[in-house]
């Protein structure tokens, strides 16, 4: 099944790009939003999250806050 998976983001997280590693290492295609040069993007992520800091992750409507792998795996089935 295909799963649509944003990652908000900014150069500069660690945890992002942790985040970002993981999804590719599974294979999984995910749209990158960096919120440091894109305001509206960074309102939208707050809108949803709630939260100001990143990493933030849209999979498929659920957002997970930082990088929960447990959550993220089970919201991707990945074993």
């Amino acid at each position: 099944m295909a799963h649509t998976v944003t990652v908000y983001t900014t150069p500069t997280c660690s945890w992002c790009h942790v985040v970002k590693s993981h999804l590719e290492s599974h294979q999984v295609p995910f749209a990158e939003v960096d919120v440091s040069v894109d305001t509206e993007k960074a309102r939208e992520m707050v809108t949803k999250s709630g939260q100001y800091g990143v990493p933030v992750l849209d999979i498929d409507g659920e957002i997970v806050v930082g990088f929960d792998r447990v959550r993220i795996n089970t919201l991707l089935e990945i074993a």
